[in-house]
């Protein structure tokens, strides 16, 4: 525009900006009057879009009272381009922005819900939050009049010399990726290594797999020796197990009444114990003639791997209570040795047993 300015284009200017700040104040309010009630729903993915919203409508309002203010004005046709190309890549950075931290959000809800126990994957995370932002900077640089093309060649080429340069991370990424996409391991699982390594999956990044020992430890393991090393998951196929917890009575012992009175208080452990599975039917199998026992394996149930100390040792408390009432001996190994000197035959200490008078250290030899 040719004219010069005056009063009433300032007037309409700045009519335009005011509307802009008011609408982004109504819909900064309402979005959060919506984000009380995003609250209260089970589903994490409505506080996520919410929350996005109320940072892109605002500055959305007020690029569009600035672009109303911009038309307003007489600006000649070079500073009218520049203001809305200012506004064009404000818009972009604030919906890329906003974008970035939906997906995100998205991705992290669905992560958490098939996960269980833990933390979330954070691989998945900062692969699409990089992606999200990487396409809004490619449209932020086409609309400044900015050749991609050349760019994304450069890249290409850039990116192979990185690929080789990088190769362990890299495959510590594959593998990562890997490793989620075949749901051989999910954050909250219980591992134990073929190394010795063992402990709930708290994250998998891109780069390496926290693992949370019992002891509140934490292990980082990268990604590609995870893949790479023989594991045993106890969450997967399902969180529940079964523990074995090895017995033995006496040869005197009455065989049926010790596995009725052991079935009691496997029931017992299981109706009452924290952890422990209440409809797991008691298990009790003989295996073994011991030098001085009857063995045998008690079969008990658990929900996850880190119940089993705790039901373990309720339950061999209250089984040795209950033996001793029933009468049920629980005999402690004993063996004979005889030294032979000459023809005398001179039997070794047994267990609980004194040696007599005059048969200590050098009467012995």
């Amino acid at each position: 525009m040719n004219r010069s300015l005056t009063l009433d284009d300032l007037v309409l200017a700045g009519i335009a900006l005011g509307a802009g700040l008011v609408l982004a104040f109504l819909s900064r309010t309402l979005l959060r009057w919506l984000a009380k009630h995003a609250k209260r729903t089970k589903w994490s993915g409505d506080d996520v879009i919410v929350d996005a919203l109320r940072s892109v409508v605002p500055w959305a309002a007020i690029a569009g009272g600035a672009a109303a203010a911009a038309v307003a004005l007489p600006l000649t046709r070079t500073v009218q381009h520049h203001v809305d190309q200012f506004l064009q890549v404000w818009l972009i950075l604030v919906v890329t922005v906003s974008a970035a931290r939906v997906i995100a959000g998205l991705v992290r809800s669905v992560t958490q819900s098939r996960s269980g126990v833990a933390g979330s994957a954070t691989i998945f995370v900062n692969i699409t939050r990089v992606l999200v932002l990487a396409i809004g900077f490619l449209v932020m640089l086409q609309t400044l009049g900015v050749s991609i093309a050349p760019l994304l060649t450069a890249l290409g080429v850039g990116g192979l010399a990185v690929a080789l340069a990088l190769q362990d991370t890299l495959a510590n990424l594959f593998a990562g990726i890997h490793i989620l996409a075949s749901k051989t391991v999910q954050p909250g699982d219980y591992i134990r290594l073929s190394s010795g390594e063992e402990g709930y999956v708290v994250d998998i990044n891109w780069r390496q797999t926290t693992v949370r020992q019992l002891s509140n430890n934490l292990v980082v393991v990268p990604n590609g020796q995870l893949a790479k090393s023989n594991m045993t998951n106890f969450t997967q196929p399902e969180q529940q197990l079964t523990v074995l917890v090895q017995v033995g009575v006496s040869y005197d012992a009455d065989l049926d009444q010790v596995e009725r009175v052991t079935a009691e208080v496997v029931t017992e452990t299981m109706t009452e114990i924290t952890g422990a599975v209440p409809d797991h039917e008691p298990a009790i199998r003989f295996h073994t003639f011991g030098d001085s026992r009857i063995g045998f394996t008690v079969i008990l149930g658990v929900g996850e791997f880190s119940d089993q100390y705790r039901v373990k040792h309720e339950f061999i408390k209250r089984l040795h209570r209950r033996y001793r009432a029933e009468g049920i001996s629980i005999p402690a190994p004993t063996r004979t040795v005889a030294l032979q000197q000459g023809s005398v035959v001179i039997p070794q200490q047994r267990a609980g047993q004194e040696l007599p008078q005059g048969s200590r250290g050098q009467d012995l030899l």
